[in-house]
């Protein structure tokens, strides 16, 4: 028979109550408590049925996180760290998968909320208006991650991309540059729009024109045909705006080994998210830095504001990141 909570408090010599009060994260016991009851429970071989307590609490302590574009590699470090502030808080990651073109979500997630979830953070993902009623009426609270949101039912944590957009026009200008081109970030995400918006007006407050501008999905394989693409034309760009890392090290190994130019000689590239690839000799990566750390703890924070109901109103939250100079650009031209 397996060992139970009763068996436990038998061997340490305390109540019921005080084994599951040591093994409920947050709940209040002594360290001596604890450990008596934890040395009778390693003995016995004892484990927490975790299901049957959320069937008697209604809470699980599991958290959903649903994640794709796990090649681009900003994302695995965000999960990395999502995960570990979240078990710091006692609460289990349970990851899932999404296909990279959004097909179905609804549908997965559909099946998910059969887990007693007690909350959601959606990473890189969008979140159809259904799906999200849907959330909202069985009670799990929900947090987009570097994903923003029409209609404010969940609250979104993203960089201030547009900003970001923005700082990278008014660089590449004061870098001297006249013939910007722009490889976006898939034009059907939050973060892809709003980085070329904020790119586009930072030009148009310059007064010059993008030279060009192609959806590269956010895929190595759409940033590369991009910039073939822009580069079999007459006005050929002297800068590039890659919307993230990912395509921008595509992009410079097309300008560098198919199309034999110099980068930043010839054509100068910035991307978004400052991965740890950024920084390293090969690319070194011009790029905005998205504050992942702030980021991550403004998600956690958020979340269990909701799941706790200490701040139920959903917001959006925008976390200003820093344009990282390396040798991928030139350097500006400041007055003396």
């Amino acid at each position: 028979m397996p060992v139970t909570a009763t068996d436990v408090a038998r061997r340490a010599g305390v109540s019921q109550s005080a084994v599951s009060r040591v093994f409920t994260p947050g709940a209040s016991v002594s360290p001596a408590m604890a450990e008596k009851v934890r040395k009778a429970a390693d003995e016995l071989g004892y484990r927490p049925n975790v299901l049957a307590r959320a069937m008697i609490t209604g809470r699980s302590r599991i958290i959903g996180l649903v994640v794709a574009y796990l090649d681009n590699q900003f994302y695995p470090d965000a999960i990395e760290r999502l995960s570990r502030s979240l078990q710091e808080e006692g609460y289990h990651v349970l990851l899932f998968i999404a296909p990279n073109d959004g097909a179905d979500i609804d549908g997965m997630i559909g099946e998910m909320l059969s887990y007693q979830l007690d909350g959601l953070v959606m990473a890189s993902v969008a979140m159809s208006h259904d799906l999200a009623r849907r959330c909202e009426g069985a009670g799990i609270p929900v947090v987009l991650f570097n994903r923003g949101q029409a209609g404010g039912v969940h609250s979104t944590v993203t960089s201030a991309n547009v900003a970001g957009g923005r700082r990278v026009a008014e660089f590449l200008v004061a870098c001297g540059h006249r013939r910007i081109a722009h490889v976006a970030g898939w034009q059907g995400s939050s973060t892809g729009q709003e980085r070329t918006a904020g790119f586009l007006a930072g030009l148009a407050e310059a007064g010059l024109p993008c030279t060009g501008q192609i959806d590269g999905l956010y895929t190595r394989e759409g940033a590369a045909e991009a910039t073939r693409r822009l580069f079999d034309t007459a006005e050929k760009p002297d800068a590039l705006f890659v919307g993230n890392d990912h395509m921008a090290f595509a992009v410079i190994d097309v300008l560098r080994f198919e199309l034999g130019l110099r980068v930043p000689q010839d054509v100068a590239v910035v991307g978004y998210d400052d991965t740890a690839l950024a920084a390293w000799p090969a690319y070194d990566l011009t790029t905005v830095r998205q504050p992942v750390n702030r980021m991550v703890e403004a998600t956690v924070t958020a979340l269990l504001a909701r799941i706790e109901g200490r701040d139920p109103a959903p917001r959006r939250i925008e976390i200003e990141g820093e344009l990282i100079e390396r040798g991928s650009t030139l350097r500006p031209e400041r007055p003396e």
